[in-house]
């Protein structure tokens, strides 16, 4: 039976999801967004580190959304090359954390005992092991005492995997409408069902809408009584060039430590972040602090003291949206109208993490409706 489903949003999440629901020719599948650009919201607002294995999430949906993305991952990545003949830029030499005191050691040497009977390798290194593979790495200065390695935890480039999402939910068959903005929901109170979208010009019927809308979700619910917000959190970060960064041949992880990421990326490249920047009191508008940022750099800079070498290239900020009064993230069919899904409704900072699992949630969820 042919369904119709429009998916609202055109950020990572609606994206994965677009393409993911392809995969039965029976449901003819539209994607909307109101930019030009795909992925040019919140899903540009990530570093696209895909900290799951490494995560000490150990059971419940928390971890079963973060292995089965990982999982899908490794997979996606090729098949959607290969599908699109689009590059997507990704660093498959996995994740660095480093471990601050005698307490997190212990916390993770139980995990990887838990994770190798999970059939997944997380290896402790030593202070000479973590200085060997991390040699800008001022051990001394900031009294690291080891490091957990995770090498299936990869780095993506959200929005080239966002354009490659779009491009292999076209080439299967999906239609999508960007720069044109879903400004209501159509929505029949007598039969509890959502019968389509409306948009500035005209409307589409739909048997299924998937609210992949971020920081959008609430303005489209209020008008049907339904009360969910969703909170900006800022987030800031800096684009560094330092061709000398030192790291042994063929090896250059995402490391952690301290929330900090240093991510590198091609032609010595780095992106450096991210701060967690929350509205206080009656702030209106959320904008950049830039003493959080320069705190951000200087903590950087303790740990790796060249990097007071590097050029900064670009100082960017995006924000990610957070569900107030739900746990994050929320992926739920919509009391009274079960045929709207909400998805990516406050994916905070595990959007692309969680990207393929969201996408394979909702279409078991529409299978089963």
């Amino acid at each position: 039976m042919t369904r119709k489903v429009v998916v609202v949003g055109g950020g990572v999440i609606g994206s994965a999801i677009a393409y993911e629901l392809t995969s039965n020719p029976q449901w003819e599948i539209t994607l909307i967004d109101e930019n030009e650009n795909p992925g040019s919201g919140a899903t540009a607002a990530a570093l696209g580190v895909l900290m799951g294995i490494i995560s000490l999430k150990t059971k419940g949906r928390a971890w079963t959304l973060r292995e089965a993305s990982i999982r899908r991952y490794h997979q996606l990545i090729p098949e959607l090359e290969e599908l699109t003949g689009l590059s997507i830029p990704h660093n498959k030499d996995g994740t660095v954390k480093l471990l601050l005191d005698e307490e997190e050691i212990s916390r993770y040497e139980k995990l990887a005992q838990l994770r190798a009977s999970q059939g997944y390798s997380l290896q402790l290194w030593d202070v000479e092991k973590l200085r060997y593979n991390c040699p800008e790495l001022d051990i001394a200065a900031t009294a690291v005492k080891g490091a957990v390695y995770s090498p299936y935890d990869w780095q993506v480039s959200p929005t080239p995997l966002t354009k490659a999402l779009v491009r292999g939910a076209i080439t299967r068959g999906a239609q999508c409408i960007f720069g044109e903005k879903v400004i209501a929901l159509k929505v029949n109170k007598d039969s509890g069902r959502c019968e389509g979208v409306e948009l500035e010009k005209y409307s589409l019927s739909a048997d299924y809408v998937i609210l992949a809308t971020g920081l959008g979700t609430t303005p489209l619910l209020t008008p049907l009584g339904v009360d969910i917000q969703i909170q900006p959190v800022l987030g800031q970060a800096l684009l560094l060039k330092y061709d000398n960064w030192l790291h042994p041949e063929g090896f250059n992880p995402v490391i952690s430590g301290d929330d900090i990421h240093i991510t590198p990326l091609s032609d010595g490249q780095f992106w450096l972040g991210a701060t967690v920047e929350f509205p206080s009191g009656q702030q209106s508008e959320l904008t950049p602090n830039s003493d959080l940022l320069h705190k951000l750099y200087q903590r950087a800079t303790e740990f790796y003291p060249n990097l007071t070498q590097a050029t900064i290239m670009l100082s960017w900020s995006g924000k990610r949206p957070h569900p107030q009064g739900k746990s994050a993230p929320v992926i739920e069919r919509l009391a009274p109208y079960p045929n709207i899904i909400l998805a990516t409704t406050g994916h905070y900072r595990n959007g692309i993490l969680l990207a393929p699992a969201t996408a394979q949630t909702v279409k078991q969820m529409i299978e089963e409706m």
